[in-house]
Formats: C-alpha cells, sequence, structure tokens
C-alpha cells in the first residue's frame, strides 16, 4: 500500500508542515478545511499542498518524515523548489 510524505504551506516560502498519510487525498482535504482541530495547520492556516513523495508502504514513508523532521528548512525549501518551483497547490493534481 502506497504512503505520502508530503508538505503544506500558506503560500510562496510561507511556513511549512510536514506530514505522513497513507491517503494523500483524504489528508490534504481534512488540512484545506480545518478539519484538523487543534492542529498545527490549522492554527497557521496551511492550507496548500506543495510538494508530495511517494513509498511503497508506510514504514519507508514515516522514516523519511522522521529524517526529514531534522533537516534544516533550506533543504526542505530546495525540495519543494525541484519539484514545484511556483510552489503551486498540488491538490486539484491528486488522482481521486
Amino acid at each position: 500500500m502506497a504512503a505520502y510524505v508530503y508538505i503544506m504551506t500558506d503560500k510562496k516560502n510561507g511556513t511549512l508542515y510536514l506530514g505522513v498519510t497513507n491517503d494523500i487525498a483524504r489528508r490534504a482535504f481534512e488540512h484545506r478545511e480545518g478539519l484538523v482541530i487543534g492542529s498545527f495547520t490549522e492554527r497557521y492556516g496551511l492550507k496548500r499542498l506543495v510538494w508530495v513523495e511517494v513509498h511503497d508502504n508506510i514504514a519507508a514513508a514515516i522514516q523519511r518524515e522522521r529524517t526529514m523532521k531534522h533537516w534544516p528548512r533550506a533543504w526542505k525549501v530546495r525540495l519543494i523548489h525541484e519539484q514545484n518551483p511556483e510552489w503551486d497547490d498540488l491538490y486539484e493534481q491528486l488522482n481521486w
């Protein structure tokens, strides 16, 4: 079963949130609609999905997320720029 590591933000070069899920469309929807009550993304209005990485299983995705959480912000921003230089919202491009 596929799993995803993803980054949400509020705007280009804005606040970043790094997460992991087994259903990226559902999770991005929850962030966009403010359904994750009391969360970091709700508190800071992070509704734009700007980076996604697919993994073969949830264990691999969790390990990647844990590693990336220790990275400097600049490394995460570089990843976003490589995949999505305009910081477009990738939510509409998800395969439903």
